[in-house]
């Protein structure tokens, strides 16, 4: 027990320092997706809080920071906007809709979990991956550019303007020198308080995180604890009509958290160089998405700027994004007239930083080294991400993959041909079989003009699916149907399986008794040795 805690609590300063400044990089974020998404900013960060507590404690990849997120945000506005129309401006429909929504989204992310659909994010190449950072990057970057905006909408100008630009500057500058000094103090804690400093106690006339939330209408962060929403049973009605709206949002909702979790789970791992459960951060996020709609949240998912703010900050563990949550909730509660003050260029400078430790720089470097294919899906994944959102850029990315791997294979069979010396005609099959490449196999045949004996070797190819099975299967029929003889070699097991299943006349064409020693390699490595050797002789 004793080396349990002790190895738990060896980076416990580390994680305690980045989970504060975490939860001061937080609050902006959560407050700007709440205006974003047209809702209170304390449903924001409330969503925030109980997100970051429950998945900081039950999910799959400690030192990764959940919470309230853009990438949902964008499509919870229709929702809100069309659940208010159902009712009178008092009402707030729109808000009651959402909590509803937001519970159904995690119901299907704790299915999916259950079902262990988290593993499929192994399938994401790393060209999507680099796109999918790089794209995350620049709308990051553009997100931080709405701060330098005044209340009409202006961008600063003047004083102003080069004011938050020097603020900006400096809390960069603390953070890119004072590694280099020491690595012993958290970079973006310092500079935020530095910088906070600076303005506070030079009287500065700049935004501050109050003067945000004042103006978009907030009324401040003070706020209490967060409450158990009884109104949601009686103001959304429970039927078929509701289940009809909320139900493709809550679809939308559920894949987008999934991909953005399990992309940013990724690149935790990276970055760490350990390995997260998928599984289990998909039950936790659908968990997290369910608590936070029963008590007034607005629902969210991993977030990966501050995740990378917290593993920058030297966070590894749970207790980072536990301190983070929990500090949020103070913040709200008891230290709100504080943390408003803290001016909006300091925080603004932390995320330019994680911009450019997002951003996959090396990728400009090796898109003369890969192939062509791989750089036009990072850069329309790069590209998608910021036109649309992250999931319709991974899901498009996945698909330009898929497809071009199975162009590329598709064109890689081969039948090399000979004859023996009394008269059958052998077909070596090279290159793998599969829907993509029946059209080609069934080209290399010519049943008409073959001589009466033919023979099929796959010891080089590999059947792949249904649609081989069925290619191989109408060759037989046709060869059988010129009245001639052909004989099937080297058939995967599973395949034989299936032949044998679908016609008993298989039995008669396919050829049991294998004599040919590179047969045994997988199955039995010593048969293999001895027939190779016998080979040779």
């Amino acid at each position: 027990m004793t080396e349990f805690i002790r190895k738990r609590a060896k980076n416990a300063k580390n994680d305690i320092l980045s989970g504060i400044t975490v939860a001061l990089a937080l609050v902006p974020e959560a407050v700007a997706f709440a205006f974003v998404a047209g809702v209170d900013p304390l449903v924001g960060l409330y969503a925030a809080f109980m997100i970051g507590l429950i998945t900081s404690i039950f999910g799959g990849r400690p030192g990764m920071i959940s919470g309230a997120t853009g990438a949902l945000a964008v499509v919870m506005v229709s929702l809100v906007a069309e659940g208010n129309a159902m009712g009178t401006p008092d009402e707030n429909l729109g808000l009651y809709y959402l909590l509803a929504t937001v519970i159904l989204m995690g119901g299907i992310q704790v299915l999916a979990g259950v079902l262990k659909l988290g593993k499929f994010v192994r399938l994401i190449p790393h060209p999507v991956m680099m796109g999918f950072v790089n794209g995350l990057a620049i709308v990051i970057f553009m997100a931080q550019l709405k701060m330098f905006r005044d209340v009409n909408g202006d961008y600063f100008t003047g004083s102003e303007l080069w004011t938050m630009i020097g603020l900006v500057a400096l809390t960069m500058g603390i953070m890119f020198g004072l590694p280099k000094i020491t690595k012993k103090l958290p970079e973006a804690l310092v500079g935020i308080l530095v910088v906070s400093a600076i303005a506070i106690f030079g009287d500065f006339d700049v935004a501050t995180v109050g003067s945000f939330i004042r103006d978009g209408g907030g009324e401040g962060l003070k706020g209490g604890l967060p409450q158990f929403q009884t109104e949601l049973f009686s103001k959304v009605p429970f039927s078929l009509e509701t289940l009809w709206f909320i139900g493709p949002y809550a679809l939308i909702l559920a894949a987008i958290g999934l991909i953005e979790s399990l992309m940013t789970l990724n690149l935790v791992d990276e970055l760490t160089e350990t390995r997260g459960n998928t599984n289990r951060e998909c039950m936790a996020q659908g968990g997290a998405n369910i608590v936070t709609g029963l008590f007034g949240g607005m629902g969210g998912c991993a977030m990966i700027g501050q995740s990378i703010i917290n593993i920058k900050g030297g966070g590894r563990g749970r207790l980072s994004g536990i301190v983070a949550a929990v500090l949020l909730l103070v913040f709200i509660l008891f230290a709100s007239s504080y943390i408003e003050q803290i001016p909006i260029a300091a925080l603004v400078g932390v995320m330019f930083m994680v911009v450019v430790g997002t951003f996959a720089w090396s990728s400009f470097r090796i898109l003369n080294k890969i192939p062509r294919t791989d750089v036009i899906v990072l850069v329309a994944v790069s590209s998608l991400t910021v036109i649309f959102d992250l999931a319709i850029a991974v899901i498009a990315g996945v698909i330009i993959s898929a497809l071009v791997f199975s162009w590329e294979n598709a064109v890689r069979i081969r039948a090399r041909k000979r004859m023996r010396e009394d008269g059958t005609k052998v077909y070596e099959i090279w290159g793998p079989l599969f829907f993509g490449s029946i059209i080609a196999f069934n080209e290399k045949f010519d049943a008409k003009n073959d001589p009466q004996n033919v023979e099929v070797d796959f010891i080089e190819s590999r059947v792949s699916d249904h649609s081989a099975i069925e290619a191989i299967f109408n060759l037989v029929s046709k060869y059988e149907a010129e009245g001639k003889s052909i004989k099937l070699k080297h058939l995967s097991e599973d395949c034989k399986v299936l032949l044998f299943k679908s016609s008993p006349k298989f039995r008669e064409v396919i050829v049991e008794d294998i004599d040919d020693p590179r047969y045994h390699l997988a199955e039995n490595p010593e048969a293999f040795t001895k027939g190779l050797s016998e080979y040779k002789l």
